[in-house]
Order: C-alpha cells, then structure tokens, then sequence
C-alpha cells in the first residue's frame, strides 16, 4: 500500500517532581485513523542558568501513555476513593545517556485513533522550600515528538458483497476495512474459494478501530474450513479491520475471495441489508432511524471496487435480540458539570422480561478531563417481598445485554465492563471513572432472583430504581483535605485534586500521613504566637518615642498573626480577610520592619526615607512576592544608607561610630548575630515537613534582633564635664558615658571627647 507520514511536536516544558495530578505535565496528541506506526521520540535535557546543567543530578523521568483520555497514574501508590475504577495505562522511565541529555523511543504498532495522552514527572522529592533567585535551580525539560504512519486508500469491504483478491508471490498481506454500524450483534468474516501451493495457507485477522496486530482475533484458513471467524457483540459505529495474511515460505500466488456478514439484532426476524446508504450506515442518529435504529435503504448497490461480484445469501437471525435503547438528556452546568436526566425519570422500572438500556454520551476531548459518577438506588418497597437484584453493565460503546444467567459478568472475550449491583440489603451503589474515555457507554440492567441454583428470572415483579449519571470535576469535590484545581495544556482542559495536611490520593482520602487535629491546632498556634515575640520591640520602640517604627511593627504582628491562621493546610484556619490581601500585608510588614530598624539605626530622622521605602517595597512584592531580589535589594539598599551615615559620622567625630565597644558588644554583634541566624534558617533549612515550628523561630529571631539592633532614644541634655580616662582593651574608648552608649547626639550637645587608646 501507499503510506503517508505525518510529523507532531510538542514545545519543551519543565518537568516538577510528582505530589499529585495536577504537578504533571500533560501532552495531547491526535492519531489519524488507518496508522500503521506511531513513533513517539521522548527528548530530555536538563538547564541550569540558561545553560546545559551538566552539573545538575540524573533524576529519572516516568512517562504515561493512554488512548482516549489522560493516565489515572498512582506513583506513591495511594488509596483510591471507594467505588473508583481505575483504568490502565503504560508507563516507562527515562535514564540519562548524556550528562545533559537523553533520548527515548517508544514504538506502537497500529495504535488507536484518535486522541493519546502523554503525562510525565520527576520522583517525589523531600519538600525543601527554596528561596526564588537564591541559586540557580536545575531544570528537567522534556519535550514529545510523534511520527505517525499511516496507510491510504485501504480497500472496503461491503456487508454481503463478495471481494476477489489475490497475493503475489512478493507480497504477504491484504488489507480490508468494514464499517460496522450501530444495533449489530454479530460480524462474520468468511474466506472463500482459496486456491494456493499448500491448500489455503492463510490467517484471517480481524480486529476493531486499527489494523489487525499478532495478538489480534485470527484463524487458520489451513485448520478450518469453511474458513469464517464471527465477533459477537462489535463496537459500534467503528471501523473493523480485516487482515488476510499469507503464511511465511509459501511460495506462489494465492487467490481467494472474501466477505463480510452483519447481524441487524433491531430486527430478529431480518438480516443486515446487504448495502446501506452512506447516511444510515456512517451517522444516522438515533432519533432519526427507523424502530430498529437505522434507516435502512433500498438503493442499488455501488459501483463494486476490488473486484466484488455478486452478494451472497445472509441467513436470518432470529435468535439475536437487542432491546430499545433510551436516551438521556445533557444538561450542561459549567466545565466538567454535566447531568445526564432520563426521559420520564429518574426512577427507572426494570422488567422481569427484559432489560432497560441507556446511553450516556461524552462528548469527545471536552468531556474526558473530568470523572463520570453512576449511582443506582433500589427502591425496596417495589420488589413485593421478593429477593431481587439488580445488575447493571456499564459498557463503553456497545451495550452488553446477556441473557445467560448463570454467570452475571460485564466482561466478553473482546469486551470489558463495570458491573453494579443493587438489592434489599445493599439499595445503593457507585461507581465512579476518573478520566473516561469519551464516546456512548451504555448502561443496561437487569432484574434477577436469587434462589437455591443460582439467579433466575423473576416473574411478576418490576423493580423500580433510581437512576442518576453525572460528570463532576473532581471525585466529591476532592474532599475537605483538597482542593479541586482546573487545569490546561494547550486547548485541552482537565481537572486533578491538590491535597493538603498530609492527606494523598486521587480523591485526597487517603489518611495514612494526615496531620492530626492536635497536630494541626499546635502549628496554627505556634506560627501565629511566635508573633507576640513583636512585644517587647513594640516597648522599647515607644519607650524610645520611636512611634512610627512602633507603628509598623504592630502592623507586622497584626498582619503576620492572621496571615499564617489563614495560611493553614488544614481544617483549623482563620481567615478575616481574602487570603491575597493577609499575604500582601505580611510581606510588607516583614520588609517594612527591617526598613524602618535600619533607618532608626542610622539616626536620620527625614520622612521621605520611610515613604520611599514603603513606595520601594509595595513595587518589589507587586512585581514579585517571592523573588529573592526583589526582597533583598530594598533591604541593601537600607543598609547601604546606614553605611553612609555611619562614615559621615565617623569622618566628622574622627572616630568609631558607634564609638564605644559596649554597643558593638552587648547590642549590635549579638542583633547582627540573630537576624543572620534568622535568614540562614529561612533560606535553607525550611521544608513542608519541618515549616511550622522552623518558620516559628524566624518568627521569634527576627523579633529578638529588633530588640538589640534598635538604638536608644536621643536625649538632649546640657554640657557634661569630663570624666576621667580609663583606658580599653584594643579598642579606642571615649570618655563621655553618655555618647558612649549613643545617647547624646553631636548637634544637640557640644562635648569635648578626650580618647584613647
């Protein structure tokens, strides 16, 4: 056959270590229909700084891949919501070839079509929190590339119509493709008049939506004759592909002829037309079909391609059966809020006789970002006493409707199922699929009566059932301990949970690292009393008649106390304004306080300096509340304006200012000392484990060294006399007591200070 190659790239992206869904990166890709291969091309690489991070650590990669919908992933191997199916997906970890770069491939033989999902992360790490801007982090990058093959112009086959065909000797294979519409039961692939070296040396594949793998349905046209393979309950409204392969060595050409047979169960007592017009058999919906569900046309046959001859006769079915399917209505709330109500319900009354049937459509890449709930509710009074069951099939794409009761299973050969079950002592159950793939499923139940054998039939007894389908964001909501996050990649929407205090999970229940209430009030305690440590700087502040410098550490105590009650993963919070405005509070009170304690140190009195650095501050944590620099340049630049001051002072007295080593000693190494300790602690000890009573001592050092760093008041006072010298130990002392201890300020009293050494 002729193939095509089509080439999809995805933009690089920084990978995050995993804590949950929403920390992944997710990357959406979209298969065409009749792909052979799809080659996915995994490149990672690392940066640190705007360069190769060659130095950066190999920390490896895990890659998810599903078909449909986004992986339902669980690396730390949680606890999953009652009631949750977790469907299946691939997955494969990346090493590092390169110091810097690594590359992976990752082959699928005639993948799916239609939409694939990529998702990918780090490993957990240990939760330190960083400083932004500190140091130059290492960055994972990784970028997805899809290379697809697909093949064109593959020959149809026409349901009764006969295809001769015939492989030469250098080809292996044929390749056919039948559209299977909806209400068919049955597909039967039948081989004819095969002529070969070696009888009929063919295998006959068969499978749904892509062509035909090793593993596929096949038969051996050697083993069987007639040679005729039939799948029972086929996918609707899908392609079926038909796979006639030649077996390995047999030499010369092989001729034979095939066919394909569909079961119409909307008419037991007729058989599938032989043709369909394009409109009935492609996307007739439903409430336009005739009572079976299709319109089914009289046309004349097309013109026959791949040399198709006459029909063949189709022998009735009367055996197979499918019942009226009813439909719900969508209802359309806001982004994965979707109810599906029943005509005529909710209650839904299930016959002894014969099953009842719904759809549930899902729209396609819109709606499998969210999670489809399902909830049966038996309504007891109706079952007269009665040991009744009520089993329900949740299928995807083909409604199951057994009618073998022996074994009650939602599963076939070919065909997966979610089964739900409702009686007299168990009247409700859920079932809940994160992520599901879009397209019909098809709900069924049915009503059985548990006896000695087994489950029979019922007679005379209607059980009535609440029925109630819905598409919710998050499972419950994600609970008290999570949040509900909506998140995007590109044009495709998704919601995951983010846990807090410790809880995990898909649907954040799972408990087993929660934090417990005791542990959570004695957090929300000692982040919001380490602030009362603002006391004592507030009373010597006003003591000092430093009034506005009182002010502001009032402001930071006030803000900071009910920012960190806000701040709470937990169910103890207090929140008395938005939580954006507590956050813009404390940062500015925090900065402010360091401004206004450099300022006070420095001895300038000018108001504009504690406007502009009030000015200076709120820009900083507007443009960035979290970068390091933002932060740390207005406080340098405090400090720098204390530098001045502090020469000017020394150049003018001709000696140290402070001039006496007990303030050096006893108030501004000890100060200096703390608030040192204070940043160290912030900037590399904190982590989420350890952040509660870590952030509570900075807390209480950034307070302390208030205390000492924070001059005395200025006292004016009349002409001293001298005292006598006294000499020091390396260091020049002064002889005035007063100016000493940074009392006396040179403009307000003219001393003559006798030093020495």
């Amino acid at each position: 056959g002729l193939f095509v190659t089509d080439y999809f790239t995805r933009t690089p992206r920084k990978l995050s270590p995993f804590r949950s869904f929403a920390s992944i990166e997710l990357f959406h890709f979209h298969i065409p229909e009749d792909t052979i291969i799809a080659i996915w091309n995994l490149i990672t690489f690392k940066e640190q700084g705007g360069t190769f991070g060659d130095q950066c650590p190999d920390r490896s990669i895990t890659v998810y891949f599903r078909s449909g919908a986004p992986s339902v992933i669980n690396p730390l191997h949680t606890h999953f919501p009652r009631d949750t199916a977790i469907p299946g997906s691939f997955a494969l970890t990346l090493t590092w070839i390169l110091p810097n770069r690594t590359t992976g491939v990752f082959n699928v033989t005639s993948p799916l079509p239609g939409d694939w999902f990529l998702a990918a992360h780090l490993p957990k790490d240990e939760g330190k929190i960083s400083v932004k801007g500190l140091y130059e982090e290492c960055q994972y990058l990784f970028q997805p590339q899809l290379i697809v093959q697909r093949l064109v112009n593959i020959a149809v086959l026409y349901p009764g119509y006969i295809t001769e065909q015939s492989i030469a000797p250098h080809n292996r294979s044929c390749l056919y493709k039948v559209f299977v519409p909806s209400y068919t039961s049955r597909v039967l692939v039948e081989v004819l008049q095969c002529h070969g070296a070696e009888g009929c040396p063919l295998w006959l594949r068969v499978r749904a939506k892509a062509p035909p793998l090793h593993n596929s349905t096949a038969l051996d046209c050697r083993e069987h004759d007639p040679c005729r393979l039939a799948l029972d309950l086929p996918f609707w409204q899908h392609w079926y592909y038909v796979l006639v392969e030649k077996h390995p060595g047999v030499p010369g050409t092989v001729s034979f002829q095939v066919t394909v047979q569909l079961t119409d169960c909307s008419r037991p007592s007729l058989a599938r037309p032989p043709f369909l017009t394009s409109s009935a058999s492609m996307n007739m919906p439903h409430s336009f079909s005739s009572a079976g569900g299709l319109a089914l046309g009289d046309s004349p046959p097309p013109t026959s391609p791949n040399g198709t001859k006459h029909l063949v006769p189709i022998a009735s079915s009367t055996g197979e059966r499918c019942w009226p399917i009813r439909p719900t209505l969508r209802n359309e709330l806001d982004t994965f809020s979707v109810h599906f109500y029943i005509f005529f319900g909710p209650n839904v009354s299930v016959p002894p006789d014969r099953p009842a049937v719904f759809v549930i459509n899902l729209l396609p890449v819109l709606d499998s970002g969210g999670v489809l709930n399902l909830e049966l509710r038996l309504n007891v009074s109706s079952l007269c006493g009665e040991n009744v069951t009520v089993f329900g099939c949740l299928n995807h794409e083909v409604p199951l409707m057994s009618v073998d009761n022996a074994s009650v299973t939602c599963e076939t050969e070919h065909l997966a199922g979610f089964l739900l079950s409702v009686n007299a002592t168990a009247s409700l159950s859920r079932l809940r699929i994160p992520y599901p793939q879009t397209g019909s499923w098809y709900l069924s139940l049915r009503s059985l009566c548990a006896t000695e054998h087994g489950f029979e039939p019922c007679t005379n007894v209607t059980a009535e059932v609440y029925l109630r389908a819905y598409l919710s964001p998050c499972i419950n909501d994600c609970g008290m301990y999570g949040q509900c996050k909506l998140l995007r990649t590109n044009n495709y929407l998704y919601a995951a949970c983010e846990c807090k205090a410790g809880w995990n999970g898909w649907g954040c229940t799972d408990n087993a690292e929660a934090f417990s209430y005791g542990f959570q009030l004695l957090s929300t305690l000692l982040l919001c009393l380490s602030n009362v440590m603002f006391v004592p700087p507030v009373a010597i502040a006003v003591r000092s008649h430093y009034l506005l410098e009182a002010a502001v550490y009032i402001f930071t105590m006030f803000f900071s106390t009910f920012y960190h009650a806000c701040d709470q993963p937990g169910i103890v919070v207090f929140c008395i304004m938005e939580y954006d405005v507590l956050q813009f509070c404390d940062f500015l009170g925090s900065l402010m306080s360091v401004w206004v304690t450099v300022i006070a140190m420095a001895r300038l009195q000018p108001v504009v300096l504690y406007l502009l650095g009030a000015m200076l501050l709120s820009m900083a944590l507007q443009m960035d509340r979290h970068g390091l620099w933002n932060l740390l340049g207005p406080s340098l630049f405090a400090l720098g304006i204390m530098a001045i001051a502090w020469t000017a002072r020394t150049i003018q007295r001709r000696h140290c200012y402070p001039p006496t080593w007990k303030r050096w000693a006893f108030y501004l190494c000890p100060g200096a000392l703390i608030a040192a300790a204070a940043v160290l602690l912030y900037a590399f000890v904190e982590t989420e484990e350890n952040y509660f009573y870590i952030h509570s001592i900075w807390h209480l050092l950034i307070a302390g060294s208030v205390v000492f760093l924070l001059p005395p008041r200025a006292k004016p006072s009349g002409r001293l006399g001298p005292l006598p010298r006294r000499k020091g130990c390396g260091y020049q002392l002064c002889v005035n007591e007063q100016e000493e201890l940074g009392l006396v300020d040179p403009a307000v009293a003219s001393i003559n200070s006798i030093c020495t050494s």
